[in-house]
């Protein structure tokens, strides 16, 4: 069967639980790990939420596996992961990517804006 995105996203947004902006910083606060997976350029241009970890998605598999040489020390399978993008469709296929990886506890809060509407900290790059 070949893979679309719908697809792709319809088993992503099965699998990654949607969570709002207010259940993230709680989550957040608890110690799950806030991950922006936007390009740098998004970062420029919006901001970013006070101490999220950045990762463009093109990176995520080098970052989130321990045995890699470019893994990111704060990314652990079973830490919890808050996963946003611009708009959800990114974090979501992240999202089911980390979970396929062992991740255990993985959820799409969707898009930035979705943080700042809920009264999130931001800051400029």
């Amino acid at each position: 069967m070949v893979l679309t995105l719908k697809t792709m996203l319809d088993a992503a947004n099965a699998a990654v639980p949607r969570i709002s902006g207010a259940e993230a910083q709680a989550k957040v606060a608890a110690g799950a790990v806030l991950l922006d997976i936007r390009d740098g350029t998004e970062l420029q241009e919006m901001g970013r939420a006070v101490g999220s970890v950045h990762c463009p998605r093109g990176l995520l598999e080098f970052r989130a596996d321990p045995a890699s040489a470019s893994h990111d020390a704060r990314l652990q399978p079973d830490r919890p992961v808050v996963l946003h993008c611009a708009a959800g469709g990114r974090a979501a296929l992240a999202g089911k990517l980390l979970l396929d990886m062992g991740y255990t506890q993985v959820f799409n809060l969707g898009g930035f804006k979705d943080w700042k509407e809920s009264g999130g900290a931001v800051e400029a790059i």
